[in-house]
C-alpha cells in the first residue's frame, strides 16, 4: 500500500521540501535561540516565536496552544517529541518545576517515572523520527503511533504502529492472541494503512539513556491475505462445469 497524497500537486510539494530539510532548519533555529521548554505532567510546554512557530507546524512537532499571548506561540509536546528534540537533535533544553535545567539523565529518570514504557516508546519513535517520518498519536486508530511520508496536510498516514517488546511485557499487552490481530488488521485495512510492528529489544542494556544505542529495534509488516485476491484466475467453476 504505498502513500495517498492529498489532491493535486501534493507529492511535487512534498519533494520539494522534504522532512529531513525542514528539521533540519527547525534544529538550527532552535539552537540559536536558546529555546528552553517547561516540564508540565507528561508533556512539556514550549513557547516560540513566529519563525519557530511555522518551523514546528511544518515538521510535525508538538501541537498549538492557544492563549491570550500575541507575541509568543506555546506548543505542547509530548515525552517522545521533547526528548526527541533534547537528546538526539540536541536543540532544546527542558526545565523542571525547580526552575533549573535537566539533564538527559534527569529528563530520562523524569519520564521514565510517569511512563513506565518510555524507553521503549522512545526508541520506536526515535526510530521513525531518524528515518525522516512524521510520526503522530495513534489512538484514534487503536495503535501507538501513525507514520506519514510527509506533512498530514499533503499526505494520509501510511502506518499503523504497534510497539512490542518481550523484555517490557509486551509494553501494551497487544498481539498475543489471533482475535487481536484480525481486530487489528480489519481496522488497518478499513482505513487504508499497513500494520508495522516495531519489535523493541534491550540486550540487557537497561533502561539507562546511554543504552539506548544498544537498543534494537526489528520491524514487521503484517497484512491480511485475501483468498480471492491470490487466485490465478476469475473464472469460478459450478457443478462441474466453468
Amino acid at each position: 500500500m504505498g502513500p495517498r497524497w492529498k489532491g493535486k500537486g501534493s507529492e511535487a510539494k512534498a519533494l520539494a521540501d522534504p522532512i529531513s530539510k525542514i528539521v533540519s532548519q527547525l534544529q538550527s533555529t532552535l539552537i540559536q535561540s536558546d529555546c528552553h521548554g517547561l516540564l508540565s505532567g507528561c508533556s512539556v510546554l514550549l513557547g516560540v516565536e513566529t519563525e519557530q512557530t511555522e518551523l514546528l507546524n511544518r515538521a510535525c512537532f508538538g501541537r498549538p496552544i492557544i492563549t491570550a499571548e500575541k507575541d509568543k506561540q506555546w506548543f505542547q509536546l509530548g515525552m517522545e517529541e521533547a526528548f526527541y528534540l533534547c537528546y538526539t537533535l540536541k536543540c532544546l533544553k527542558i526545565v523542571g518545576e525547580d526552575e533549573c535545567t535537566k539533564n538527559e539523565e534527569e529528563l530520562w529518570n523524569y519520564m521514565k517515572s510517569k511512563i513506565e514504557t518510555f524507553p521503549t516508546f522512545f526508541k520506536a519513535y526515535s526510530h521513525l523520527r531518524t528515518r525522516n517520518w512524521v510520526v503522530r498519536p495513534g489512538s484514534q486508530y487503536g495503535v501507538d503511533f501513525v507514520a506519514y511520508r510527509h506533512h498530514p496536510a499533503l499526505v494520509h498516514s501510511e502506518y499503523a504502529v504497534l510497539v512490542l517488546s518481550e523484555e517490557d511485557d509486551n509494553v501494551n499487552g497487544r498481539l498475543r492472541v489471533w482475535s487481536d490481530f484480525h481486530c487489528t488488521l480489519r481496522l488497518c485495512g478499513s482505513v487504508a494503512k499497513t500494520l508495522l510492528v516495531l519489535h523493541i529489544g534491550k540486550n540487557g542494556a537497561g533502561d539507562v539513556s546511554p543504552c539506548l544505542e544498544r537498543y534494537s529495534v526489528e520491524e514487521r509488516t503484517i497484512t491480511r491475505w485475501s483468498a480471492e485476491q491470490s487466485r490465478e484466475g476469475k473464472t469460478i467453476v459450478k457443478n462441474g462445469t466453468a
